[in-house]
């Protein structure tokens, strides 16, 4: 009988354990939904502390490093080292093996992620809900993963018998969204909402779908925004965004969103830097500077953005030489991974007010080009370097600028080609300004100017004529040109002025030259260059001196 007690009371102690371990990753999966980062760490990484080999508290020990959009490369890498240490002991664990997936996808190895991910979903025989939804999130968080093998395996997960997690559904809309698919990743957001209708975090991604729509959309992704703050006022994410979306547009409305996001979150340096930022958006920039300085002086580890607002107050106040210092303050400090292309942009323009920076610049300007997604800001980046080289006469230099704009624009215009074309062709890289010129007469095969510059650029090459490298482009301009001699009246004579040289003096025909000088004083009799020319070609020739007889 007393062995039974002590029976009975070891499966209690043991029932015990196993729910105070679930309650305890329950808590620290909950710190995660609410973008808790650092307080779910501490509540995992006291799990691992206990128990090394605990799969499951690793497995989100992990997830608390590398989801976060702001980890650095050294998040990455210690969550690797982590999971390849736990997954030593643990060769079979599926959720660690989608772990270490999750982390190849960040590195970039698409392959072995894949092949990680697949030996997750044998092992567990394709029905443990956690491992469809850990390989569906990896693809979806990481950049490169694949958005509709995501779809496909949470689909999976959610065909599952008995499956009630909301999370499942809520990374299927995120799969979908991340394809395009606005539609269904509602559909799926909805679903969550139908297991759970306090799941704020499924209402605040339906209206991220109508946000991205633009403007006009407003009325709706704030009926959902309101919505996810009814299922769930401490949800900070919700608040956290509206912060950022106001920011720009009603500076006091967003400064109640940072109060409420701020209430709602963890304690983090980063707060502090949201508190400067707000100051800095209502034009108070010494108040901004002064708030960063506290925020930096009040902690051993300063959050890094602090020297990027302090960057862009000094600029706003034109105060260079201090705004160049903090910019490079922050590029010490800060991990790329939280360095924007506006951030690489100013710090640019920065750098261009201090003589002989100009290809320094140059290259933070390309980290911006390559960073933003929006088509109109790759190209004002751009056009600042370009603007810059042009106003110190460095035409070739603003040429190659220019170029860029070409190649970065879907759909250049005349002028974008014009510029990068005539400031090629302006410091005698001919054979680049026909290639820009080119392509100007093949997007624009009824405008005349087209050819005329490829024309002029050909005979900067042929200089003499001799090779009659331009005559083709140049008869190309006038065949073009004579459908509307007024607006092409220039490129009309210019061409025309082009074949009187070439007939006199290379193909000797006198007739054929003057005739050529009627026709640019056909646009114009008061071309003097042509009177002249015409005077010239038809004076009669002087006879030859006789000979002087020798005495």
């Amino acid at each position: 009988m007393k062995k039974m007690k002590l029976g009975i009371l070891f499966l209690a102690v043991l029932l015990l354990s196993a729910n105070v371990k679930a309650q305890t990753i329950d808590q620290g999966k909950s710190l995660l939904y609410y973008e808790k980062f650092k307080s779910a760490k501490v509540v995992f990484e006291k799990l691992v502390t206990a128990n090394a080999n605990d799969v499951d508290a690793v497995y989100w020990l992990g997830q608390s490093m590398i989801t976060p959009d702001e980890k650095t490369a050294k998040d990455v890498a210690d969550a690797k080292a982590l999971y390849q240490k736990t997954l030593l002991a643990n060769s079979n664990s599926p959720l660690l093996l989608a772990g270490i997936g999750h982390i190849e996808l960040l590195e970039g190895n698409d392959q072995d992620a894949r092949n990680h991910f697949e030996t997750a979903i044998s092992l567990s025989q394709g029905k443990s809900v956690p491992v469809l939804n850990a390989v569906g999130f990896a693809n979806v968080n990481a950049k490169n993963g694949d958005a509709a093998y995501a779809i496909d395996k949470l689909k999976q997960a959610a065909a599952t018998k008995k499956m009630n997690d909301p999370d499942v559904y809520v990374n299927l809309g995120d799969a979908y969204k991340k394809t395009g698919d606005g539609g269904q990743a509602q559909i799926a957001y909805e679903a969550a909402l139908a297991i759970n209708p306090k799941y704020a975090r499924a209402s605040y991604r339906i209206g991220k779908i109508y946000q991205t729509q633009g403007v006009a959309q407003e009325e709706i992704y704030m009926k959902y925004y309101n919505q996810a703050i009814a299922e769930d006022a401490t949800y900070a994410p919700v608040y956290e965004n509206l912060y950022n979306l106001f920011y720009a547009t009603d500076v006091p409305k967003s400064a109640q969103y940072l109060d409420k996001y701020i209430a709602n979150t963890e304690d983090d340096p980063k707060n502090c830097y949201l508190r400067a930022s707000i100051l800095y958006a209502q034009a108070l920039f010494a108040d901004a500077i002064k708030k960063a300085d506290e925020c930096i002086g009040s902690n051993a580890s300063p959050y890094p953005k602090l020297y990027g607002i302090k960057a862009y107050a000094y600029n706003k106040l034109k105060d260079s030489v201090n705004a160049k210092a903090s910019f490079e303050k922050y590029f010490q400090t800060a991990d790329t991974a939280i360095i924007g292309m506006g951030d690489y942009s100013t710090y640019a323009s920065v750098l261009l007010k201090f003589p002989g920076n100009d290809s320094i610049a140059g290259t933070f300007v390309d980290k911006a080009v390559a960073l933003d997604t929006v088509e109109a800001n790759k190209v004002n980046y751009l056009k600042t370097m370009a603007f810059s080289y042009e106003a110190e006469k460095k035409y070739k230099d603003a040429a190659d600028w220019y170029n860029k704009v070409v190649k970065v624009k879907k759909n250049p215009g005349k002028v974008d080609m014009y510029n990068a074309g005539y400031n090629y062709f302006r410091t005698g890289n001919f054979t680049t300004a026909i290639d820009v010129f080119n392509l100007y007469s093949e997007k624009y095969p009824d405008d005349a100017f087209g050819y005329y510059m490829s024309a002029k650029a050909k005979w900067g090459i042929d200089s003499l004529g001799a090779q009659a490298l331009a005559n083709p482009d140049f008869e190309k301009a006038i065949t073009v040109g004579l459908a509307d001699s007024v607006k092409y009246k220039n490129q009309l004579v210019g061409s025309y002025k082009y074949f009187v040289a070439y007939y006199a003096n290379v193909k000797k025909d006198i007739p054929k030259a003057i005739e050529y000088c009627d026709k640019i004083l056909s646009l114009d009799p008061a071309d003097a260059e042509a009177i002249n020319n015409k005077a010239a070609l038809t004076a009669p020739a002087r006879p030859a001196s006789p000979a002087k007889k020798k005495p």
